[in-house]
């Protein structure tokens, strides 16, 4: 079995204190290649993971190919989500790992674990990955917020990277891991990641929040109703 690199024996899990977010390669050309998964659900995480990035008080560095051509430029929502994001033009290399300026930005955080997801997955997102672990980073692949135009070519990805020594996860669990706990301030703007993530949870706070105001406002049931 292949085990996560470069962790020496301590748990393969983020640190937010440690981590650096990569954002890779999510254009709206690109998207139109996406088959494993409905793009817009990939556009929501990808977003999801800026917002988190910014709650957490992760660097974010952001990256396209060739965005003035038909690769389309990078969806807005990401630097909306976190302005503190800094991009890095590339010069037209494949792998973002490839570019100097890429990976002096990623050393300069002075961060150690990398969480990346990128468009297409079977290259944008794992190439700089297997990159990143054979450079010494701790990596954590979010396969859910890249995308790749087709099931197999996740699934040979998936099993690539982790044969890498890379750590795969899905966007719901990296939110998990940088939260750590709803006993925060920031818990309800933490709920509102998780609505982006799995829009259905957006119905359960939804009761949560009438169940609450019934009880503040001793609001009558309608079956007490005169």
């Amino acid at each position: 079995m292949s085990l996560p690199a470069n962790f020496n024996g301590a748990k393969p899990i983020i640190d937010p204190a440690n981590a650096a977010m990569l954002l890779i390669d999510h254009q709206s050309g690109l998207f139109q290649t996406i088959g494993d998964m409905p793009f817009t659900r990939v556009r929501a995480h990808a977003t999801a993971l800026a917002k988190m990035a910014t709650l957490a008080g992760l660097p974010v560095i952001t990256t396209a190919s060739v965005p003035q051509g038909p690769n389309g430029p990078l969806i807005p929502e990401i630097h909306a989500a976190a302005p503190h994001a800094q991009y890095v033009a590339r010069r037209g290399e494949i792998n973002a790992w490839d570019n100097p300026d890429f990976v002096a930005a990623v050393k300069a955080t002075g961060r150690k674990q990398l969480i990346i997801a990128g468009t297409i997955t079977s290259v944008c997102m794992a190439f700089p990955s297997i990159a990143a672990v054979a450079d010494g980073y701790q990596v954590f692949a979010v396969i859910d917020a890249s995308g790749t135009y087709s099931k197999m070519a996740e699934e040979i990805t998936l099993a690539r990277v982790a044969q890498a020594g890379v750590v795969p996860m899905d966007t719901a669990a990296v939110a998990s891991e940088l939260q750590k706990t709803w006993h925060r301030d920031d818990a309800g703007q933490w709920a509102g990641i998780y609505t982006q993530i799995f829009p259905n949870y957006q119905l359960l706070i939804e009761s949560y929040t009438k169940a609450q105001d019934v009880q503040k406002n001793h609001e009558a049931l309608d079956s007490q109703r005169a």
